[in-house]
C-alpha cells in the first residue's frame, strides 16, 4: 500500500481507537501531498465502516503537531455550529478519529505523523468543473465555511506554511530571483519578468490594506479547488470542505480568488496556445453568486467589493511563484518537460490581462450580489 511497509501500517492501524476487523485496505485519492488509504472495518452483526489513513507529508507541512492542531480546533468549531443548525455533522465536516492515547495523531516508530479521518460515505469530489452546477456548490460550500468560522479566533491559528499568500513578500523574492539569474534564464523571460514588475501594485495591495487595519483577518482554507468539496450523490448539494492541511489566518478575498483562477478558467493551467486562456465570466458570475449567499452577511462591504481584486492577486501571485520558480531552476513545482514552469506562468499572466480587460464586468456582478445580500 504506497511507500509505507505493511509492517509500518500494521503498527499505525493498531495504535488508532478503530473498532472491528480489518477486511481491506488500499490507496486513496488522486492527492499529490499525502498518502491516502481507504480502510474497511467489519462491525460484528453491524456491517461495516469505511474509515480513512493518512500519512502527512512533514517536508511539506513541518510541524504536523501543530497542523492537527488546527484541523482538531476548526473541526471542532464546524461540528458545533452543524449540530445547532440541525445538520448531520458526521457528514457535513471532517471527523478526526483519536489514537488510542487520545492524540489526533500518530507517530510511527519510523518518525512518520498519521491521521484517521471517519470516510464521509455517499459523496464524490471532482477534479474538474464537469457542469457548472458544481461550481455553483464549491461556492456555497466555501462561503458556509467563511459563515461557519467568522466567530472563530483566526489569530489563535498555526500558519502551516508561512507566508503562503503573503503576494508583497513573494515579490520581494522573485525580484531577487531575477537580478540573481542564476541559470541564465532571465533573457528568454524578459516580457514575463516585465510583467510582474509593472504590477507590483498588484503584490502590494492586500499587504497595504491590512497594514491599515481595513481587512479582517479570516479562518481561510488557502486550497479552495473544486475537489476539496464533498458532493453528495443523491442530492447533488455540496456538504461538506475537505482537506484542511491548509487552514490558516488569512484573507476571504484570497479563497474566493483561487478559486476563480482555478476554476473559472477555460483551459489547462499549462495550455501553450494562450488564444484557449480566459475568464469565463459565466462561471465567474455563478461562483460570485455562490460564494456571497454562503457566507451570508458576514463580509464586510470592503471584502466584497475587493472580491475581483482577490481573483487577480491571487492568479498573479500564482504565475509570478511559477516565473520565480522557474528562474531558480524548478524546484518547487515538479515540472515534465523543458520550460513547464514558463508555460504555466504564461497562462496565469493571460488569465490576468482578460481580467484586466473584463474588470467592469467582474466588479459589477460582485456588486450586484452584494446588493442582493443586504
Amino acid at each position: 500500500m504506497g511507500e509505507a511497509s505493511p509492517i509500518q501500517i500494521a503498527e499505525v492501524i493498531a495504535n488508532f481507537q478503530f473498532n472491528g476487523r480489518l477486511t481491506r485496505g488500499c490507496a486513496y485519492g488522486s492527492g499529490h501531498i499525502n498518502d491516502t488509504y481507504l480502510l474497511n472495518f467489519e462491525i460484528s452483526g453491524m456491517g461495516s465502516i469505511k474509515v480513512i489513513l493518512q500519512k502527512m507529508n512533514n517536508s511539506v507541512f513541518e510541524n504536523p503537531v501543530e497542523l492537527m492542531e488546527n484541523v482538531v480546533g476548526v473541526t471542532s468549531h464546524l461540528r458545533q455550529k452543524i449540530i445547532e443548525k440541525g445538520g448531520d455533522p458526521e457528514r457535513e465536516t471532517l471527523n478526526v478519529i483519536p489514537t488510542l492515547d487520545g492524540k489526533p495523531y500518530y507517530r510511527d516508530s519510523c518518525g512518520e505523523y498519521w491521521r484517521s479521518y471517519k470516510f464521509i460515505t455517499d459523496t464524490t469530489s471532482y477534479d474538474l468543473v464537469e457542469k457548472p452546477e458544481h461550481f455553483y456548490q464549491s461556492a456555497v460550500a466555501f462561503g458556509n465555511f467563511q459563515r461557519m468560522l467568522a466567530d472563530y479566533p483566526a489569530e489563535t491559528l498555526h500558519e502551516t506554511i508561512v507566508g503562503f499568500h503573503d503576494t508583497k513578500a513573494r515579490f520581494a523574492v522573485f525580484k531577487k530571483s531575477v537580478e540573481e539569474d542564476i541559470l541564465g534564464r532571465a533573457a528568454s523571460a524578459a516580457k514575463e519578468i516585465q510583467f510582474v514588475l509593472d504590477r507590483e501594485d498588484v503584490a502590494n495591495c492586500f499587504s497595504d490594506l491590512q497594514a491599515k487595519g481595513e481587512l479582517p483577518l479570516r479562518v481561510t482554507h488557502n486550497d479552495t479547488k473544486l475537489n476539496n468539496i464533498m458532493i453528495d450523490n443523491k442530492t447533488g448539494k455540496a456538504i461538506c470542505v475537505v482537506d484542511l492541511d491548509t487552514v490558516m489566518p488569512g484573507l476571504a478575498m484570497n479563497d474566493f480568488g483561487d478559486s476563480i483562477r482555478f476554476g473559472a478558467s477555460t483551459a489547462a493551467e499549462d495550455e501553450r496556445d494562450l488564444s484557449k486562456v480566459s475568464c469565463n465570466m459565466e462561471l465567474y458570475d455563478l461562483y460570485s453568486k455562490g460564494f456571497i449567499e454562503g457566507c451570508a452577511g458576514r463580509l464586510t462591504e470592503k471584502e466584497i467589493e475587493l472580491l475581483p481584486m482577490g481573483a487577480k492577486v491571487m492568479t498573479f501571485e500564482c504565475g509570478m511563484r511559477f516565473l520565480t520558480d522557474y528562474l531558480q531552476g524548478d524546484k518547487y513545482f515538479k515540472i515534465h518537460r523543458e520550460g513547464h514552469n514558463l508555460d504555466r506562468c504564461r497562462t496565469q499572466f493571460k488569465l490576468v490581462e482578460d481580467m484586466e480587460q473584463k474588470w467592469d464586468t467582474m466588479q459589477e456582478i460582485v456588486r450586484k450580489y452584494g446588493k442582493q445580500e443586504k
